[in-house]
């Protein structure tokens, strides 16, 4: 099993939740002021920015190895768009880092966005 940072489309109530309806909720979290949400195509990109001063809100799940195969698939790691990498958290306080799938291009031009991804409408 492994526990997976979820921070966009993914999260409960998202478009692509339902690929994570067999795996199990644990909570909400918050990752460690060390990261930025950039507004991709509909979808949110996760990059590592030590300058960043607030922590991204999402979701914690545990998710089972073919779980992970097929989220890997949905998150284009084979094609270089995201990577799955361990991110620290903030909140639950003192659990060790996670996987989260982290955006793999370049952000150049993109809009930064706030702690919090929500859906379009």
């Amino acid at each position: 099993m492994s526990r997976l940072f979820i921070y966009g489309t993914l999260k409960r109530g998202g478009r692509s939740h339902a690929r994570l309806s067999r795996h199990q909720f644990l909570g909400l979290a918050c990752t460690t002021p060390h990261y930025r949400l950039y507004r991709l195509d509909g979808y949110p990109g996760l990059v590592a920015d030590s300058a960043a001063t607030v922590g991204i809100q999402g979701e914690l799940w545990e998710v089972d190895a073919a779980g992970l195969a097929e989220l890997d698939a949905f998150e284009g790691l084979a094609e270089g768009l995201y990577r799955r990498e361990r991110v620290t958290l903030s909140e639950p306080a003192g659990h060790p880092p996670v996987d989260a799938y982290v955006y793999a291009r370049s952000v150049t031009g993109r809009e930064m966005l706030g702690p919090v991804w929500t859906e379009p409408r």
